[in-house]
Parts: structure tokens; C-alpha cells; sequence
């Protein structure tokens, strides 16, 4: 990453507080650049340049960090294990009517500035303000359950960052779900985990009753609807 200063070319003066882009790389670490929005510049990004480019033509979904837009990752497999928790924990939180689930898309104001998009998350009731809940725009709620499908494109310290985020704002859980190992890592706190594989259950105080086998969230399509043998039409 170069060191040259980010200037505006009309005239000619920094334009960002990262002036430049060795700043850029101190404050966000290994994120790959093409996942940092460059216009707005970073660091004067606001909530109006989130919900301008999810409703563009491009639709991209970005969180917004420190004044900095990143763009959100996730592949199409990693897209389908949040699909996959996201109905085991619907189907039990609607049944109860326990709150609500957001999928990837769900953008949410945890504090001033700082937006953040779980791939799937759970707000309780009683975390809801009854008509309050908007129609349109960015939801200021901090949800109760964060859950992220970790992609390739996430980085350690990005990651870690959201945990700081997450538990800072009052999020009671972060479910950190890593494909390629095919673990849950039930974080209840900000340094506590525990990690579930295979045929252990995913349960949460916050949901009395809810209970997951992990394994099958990580089932990829080709193992669930095609038997030994058979190929796809």
C-alpha cells in the first residue's frame, strides 16, 4: 500500500483524516483495499453514503466505520450457512414470538457513526420499541445475538474489532460460524468462547428452549438433496 497522501485534485488539500493511505493501513490493518470504499474518501463517509450506495444500482452493502465505508463480504456458500441459521433460529423465535431475525442485509446503528450488518442476527421484544420500528432507513437496536459467517475476504483483525463492537454495545452473544473448519464459536462474552462442531447443539440462555445440531448448518447443498450418484439436472 502506497504511502502518498490523499489529496482532492481540485484543490489540492488533504481531504480525509487519514491523509494517507500508510494511515489508511495503520487503522484498518490487512484489510484488503478494494473492500475500502474510496469515494467518499475514508473518514468522511456518512449514514446518507451507506443507504446511497445499497440503493444503487451496484447495491453494494457496506458497514461504516470511523467515517470509512467497508464493503461487505460473503460468498455464496458462506451466504447459504447464514441462510441456514437463520430459519432454524426463525422458525423457534416466530413460533414464540420471541423478537425478530435480520439476515445479511439488516443495517443497524450500534452507536453513534458506527454501523455494522451481522450476516444474521436476533433483537428480542423487549429490545423492540413497539411502532417504532422503522420502514426504511438504518435501525438504531443492538441486537442481542450477532452472527457472522466468516469469509475469505474477513481478516483476524477485522473480526476481532466487530467482537469490540459487538459486546461494547451491549450485544449479549457473537456466534462466529468458520466454514472450512465447520465450527461455531459461542462468544458470551468478549473473551469467553466456547467452539461447537459436528453433532453438539448450539443453545443460548437468550432462547429458552432453541437447540441446533451444528453439523448440518455447514451441510453443503450437494450433501442434502443429491444421493451417491446422482448429479444435478
Amino acid at each position: 500500500m502506497s504511502a502518498g497522501t490523499i489529496f482532492d485534485a481540485t484543490n489540492d488539500i488533504p481531504l480525509s483524516p487519514f491523509h494517507t493511505l500508510d494511515d489508511l493501513a495503520r487503522r484498518f490493518g490487512d484489510l484488503p483495499l478494494e473492500r475500502i470504499i474510496q469515494s467518499p474518501f475514508p473518514g468522511t463517509a456518512t449514514e446518507d453514503d451507506v443507504l446511497r450506495l445499497q440503493e444503487s444500482a451496484e447495491k453494494r452493502l457496506c458497514e461504516l466505520v470511523d467515517g470509512t465505508l467497508i464493503e461487505k463480504t460473503m460468498g455464496t456458500y458462506e451466504s447459504y450457512i447464514a441462510c441456514n441459521l437463520l430459519v432454524a433460529l426463525s422458525n423457534h423465535v416466530t413460533a414464540k414470538k420471541l423478537g425478530i431475525i435480520l439476515p445479511a442485509d439488516g443495517l443497524l446503528r450500534i452507536r453513534s457513526a458506527l454501523i455494522r450488518i451481522p450476516d444474521v442476527c436476533f433483537v428480542s421484544r423487549e429490545r423492540l420499541q413497539k411502532g417504532k420500528f422503522p420502514q426504511q432507513g438504518i435501525a438504531s437496536l443492538i441486537p442481542d445475538i450477532a452472527a457472522e459467517v466468516i469469509s475469505r475476504g474477513n481478516t483476524r483483525r477485522e473480526m476481532e474489532e466487530k467482537l469490540d463492537d459487538y459486546f461494547g454495545s451491549g450485544v449479549r452473544e457473537a456466534w462466529y460460524l468458520y466454514p472450512e473448519k465447520k465450527e461455531l464459536h459461542r462468544y458470551t462474552a468478549r473473551d469467553q468462547f466456547v467452539v461447537l462442531t459436528g453433532t453438539q447443539l448450539l443453545t443460548t440462555e437468550i432462547l429458552p428452549g432453541f437447540q441446533c445440531e451444528v453439523g448440518p448448518l455447514f451441510l453443503h447443498p450437494s450433501e442434502q438433496l443429491f444421493d451417491e450418484g446422482d448429479t444435478a439436472g
